[in-house]
């Protein structure tokens, strides 16, 4: 009675309506991979800095503006894996800027972040290791 389209058409619908009515607590939190790092302080080691900083770590989410401190930037997740995540934000009148986080463990990261601070680009790559309490 159905046409191969018609059910292909339905079986889509279907899983769409299924997906959309899937509770919230149902679905992976957004960024989880942070949420398994270790909480305390971080150093964290520009490699062509040549420097490192100390960051205390809550949420993990402290990692992804490394040069923009300010709160209420706009963010846009653009990757959100078991082991690796990508943030585009954008803070109004200071910048913008995109990290990269990929966990190595609970206590180590890799991060690369790249965009515009104060009128002018920065890149940064490093490794950022758990390295007690704050």
């Amino acid at each position: 009675m159905f046409g191969i389209r018609s059910r292909v058409g339905i079986a889509s619908a279907t899983a769409a309506a299924m997906l959309a009515l899937t509770p919230a607590s149902a679905r992976a939190p957004e960024l989880a991979m942070l949420e398994t790092l270790n909480d305390g302080a971080w150093t964290l080691r520009l490699r062509s800095e040549g420097t490192s900083q100390r960051i205390c770590v809550r949420t993990g989410r402290e990692l992804i503006q490394i040069r923009h401190r300010q709160p209420n930037c706009d963010r846009f997740v653009v990757q959100d894996e078991a082991d690796v995540v990508t943030v585009q934000y954008t803070c109004r009148g200071n910048g913008y800027g995109r990290t990269t986080i990929r966990r190595e463990g609970p206590d180590v990261v890799q991060v690369r972040s790249q965009g515009i601070y104060g009128g002018a680009p920065f890149s940064i790559e490093g490794e950022a290791r758990h390295s007690g309490s704050c």
